[in-house]
């Protein structure tokens, strides 16, 4: 008899967490995300190209277990890069006045489980802020402050990738054309990682 006592205990003690577990992943994390990331951004306008990199955050509600409305915010630094000139000796060194800020919305259809393969098609802004200020929280405010002007644009961001999950924490990846119109359609490879965090 003790011995049926002690298997039916440690029965229990071993179904219990495994019954909890199976709950847990099924039920514990199923209305949202939130995120930080750093960002890429090659800002292709014409013949020249210049590789952008930011940081960013992003939010996300779970309309079911396979669609998630999800909003996200960047902004990319500014960037030095070097003109050699035509007599290949000569070079300059300069930094770009140009501070992208993105601004995306849309949803993102995903897979379920732990391990998530995503594609999203998003809209928003992107604000082409021009300063020599170094990156403050006034350099910053200017750029949330000059939304809506000259330097902003239109956006469609279609992309992809993946993202893994251990309990409330994860990573994600994602890869994208950064489209926006300004008397022309320009495509801009965007690339953000970073992690996530899931309740």
């Amino acid at each position: 008899m003790k011995a049926v006592t002690w298997l039916s205990i440690l029965g229990l003690l071993i179904a219990v967490p495994s019954a909890l577990r199976a709950q847990e992943g099924a039920d514990a994390y199923n209305h949202g995300s939130a995120g930080i990331f750093v960002d890429y951004f090659r800002f292709s306008p014409a013949s020249t190209t210049t590789n952008f990199v930011g940081l960013g955050g992003r939010a996300g509600a779970h309309l079911n277990r396979f669609t998630q409305l999800e909003g996200e915010i960047n902004y990319d630094f500014a960037r030095n890069f070097t003109n050699t000139f035509s007599n290949g000796i000569t070079t300059q060194f300069v930094t770009s006045r140009v501070r992208p800020l993105t601004g995306l919305f849309g949803p993102k259809f995903q897979t379920p489980g732990r391990f998530k393969f995503f594609v999203t098609a998003k809209v928003g802004f992107i604000n082409f802020t021009t300063t020599t200020a170094a990156v403050t929280p006034g350099a910053l405010g200017m750029a949330f402050r000059s939304v809506g002007g000259s330097g902003t644009h239109f956006a469609v961001y279609p992309g992809g990738g993946i993202e893994g999950y251990w309990g409330v924490f994860g990573l994600r990846a994602e890869v994208g054309d950064a489209i926006y119109l300004n008397n022309g359609t320009f495509h801009n490879l965007r690339m953000t990682f970073g992690p996530q965090f899931r309740f």
